[in-house]
């Protein structure tokens, strides 16, 4: 059966279990059927034929052969349809789609939006890797092979509230004139990807810069004249290598001009930290070298800890932000937990799962914890007092997911030629696309834009 392409359910009342047209539904059945359950339609018109000349007797059992074939088709993609869900259809059939957003019909402004679960959702994502061109080949899962799509068919469901379905036309209609910018790793990169391809089901975006890596990028909207922005910063402070050292060299009082230079023209902003502080790195400040983190004794320095340089690099983002004559609307967004199992991701650490954890089946890594207390205790107090920064806290949804990242498929069909499993590396850091981490564009609308 071949995944590199999926075809989304329909979300209508009466067939939400069902694909939109029947064409759909006989291709689902010709994809699924097993081997010598093939219906051979030359056959079946030759038999009907051979009886044209018959009586209305035979024209009528004519009839009723075909209606007996079409509706043995219907029954024959339920069938797959259904068998194909690990989520029994009454939970389906009993939930009903959340309203869109941003509209008039927005979340109470006093409900934790990121207090919540992952519940069934048969209407799927709002795109695939068919309908959107701007997936990254490495989180592209569905064209690289991955066999199951259940991953595909849940949304976030805050415990006080329902979140409002993202809306391409009214989101683009509230940012029309605008520019809103991502600030961050491969993780930032990873949730513009997202935004763009829901948009782009509305209108096509156009790409009018890159830079020599194609890390940092601008894209424009030309008939709201919206511009969307990524800039590579994955320590949001100056780094740079030095020599023939693998050593980073982090100048933690010294925020990265990549994005401090274009500051001003952004009306809003997501701004993320994370993994990269584990690197081997020397801390710079005031001139001086102060400490390091993973330098394993090297130059006789003190290991001071990834969470002190983290710590440094969030304070002097917290007071640009706040002492910035400029004053788009801020967003921090949490760190991303990963779910390499077994091991680290150089290790053989590897993810497997099919379906979305529990609440209380698991527990963060130390290193994640560490880094998201870290970003609550440096952006809670100083979110409630500010008019234009907002704390996306999206640690908790995301540590639920450990079914959305890649694995083994950020390649291709990576288990071709018989590979051995334990030889093919892993991501599950990054997410699929489309995937689990479409539902921050939810919460992040309902946070910047609704309240």
């Amino acid at each position: 059966m071949k995944s590199s392409t999926f075809t989304k359910p329909s979300n209508t009342h009466s067939q939400s279990l069902f694909p939109s047209s029947m064409e759909q539904q006989l291709t689902l059945v010709l994809l699924a059927t097993p081997k010598g359950a093939n219906f051979d339609e030359q056959t079946l018109h030759g038999a009907s034929s051979s009886s044209s000349a018959r009586s209305t007797t035979s024209s009528f059992t004519r009839t009723f052969l075909k209606f007996s074939v079409y509706f043995s088709l219907v029954a024959l993609a339920y069938y797959f349809i259904i068998s194909s869900f690990t989520v029994p259809p009454p939970i389906f059939i009993a939930l009903d789609s959340p309203p869109e957003s941003p509209s008039g019909n927005v979340s109470s402004p006093k409900c934790d939006l990121f207090t919540g679960d992952w519940i069934p959702d048969p209407s799927g994502p709002l795109y695939t890797n068919h309908s959107c061109p701007h997936i990254q080949d490495f989180q592209n899962c569905m064209l690289n092979g991955r066999p199951d799509v259940n991953y595909l068919f849940w949304r976030w469901k805050p415990r006080g509230c329902d979140l409002p379905r993202f809306s391409s036309s009214q989101f683009l209609d509230r940012v029309r004139n605008k520019w809103w910018a991502f600030i961050g790793d491969s993780i930032a990169r990873n949730h513009v990807q997202s935004l763009i391809c829901i948009l782009s089901q509305v209108e096509e975006v156009e790409e009018i810069y890159h830079d020599k890596e194609f890390r940092s990028k601008i894209w424009r909207f030309p008939s709201h004249n919206f511009t969307l922005s990524v800039i590579w910063s994955p320590f949001l402070v100056k780094s740079e290598t030095l020599g023939t050292s693998s050593d980073i060299q982090l100048y933690l009082d010294q925020l990265d001009h990549k994005w401090t230079h274009q500051y001003s023209n952004f009306d809003y902003v997501v701004i993320s930290g994370g993994k990269w502080f584990l690197k081997a790195t020397i801390f710079h400040e005031s001139n001086t070298v102060t400490g390091c983190h993973y330098c394993h004794g090297k130059y006789n320095l003190t290991d001071l800890g990834y969470d002190y340089s983290y710590r440094k690099t969030l304070k002097l983002v917290r007071n640009f932000v706040r002492d910035s004559t400029h004053k788009p609307l801020v967003l921090f967004r949490t760190t991303t937990p990963d779910h390499f199992e077994t091991a680290e991701w150089n290790a053989g650490g590897y993810c497997n799962r099919t379906m979305p954890f529990k609440e209380d089946e698991a527990k963060l890594k130390t290193v994640d914890a560490v880094m998201r207390d870290v970003e609550l205790d440096v952006f809670q107090n100083f979110g409630e007092g500010s008019t234009n920064f907002r704390l996306l806290d999206t640690t908790g949804m995301s540590f639920l997911r450990p079914d959305g990242h890649p694995g083994p498929y950020r390649h291709p069909h990576p288990f071709a030629g018989g590979k051995v499993k334990s030889s093919v590396q892993n991501d599950c850091l990054h997410w699929c696309l489309p995937g689990p981490i479409d539902s921050w564009n939810d919460v992040m609308v309902e946070t910047i834009l609704n309240r």
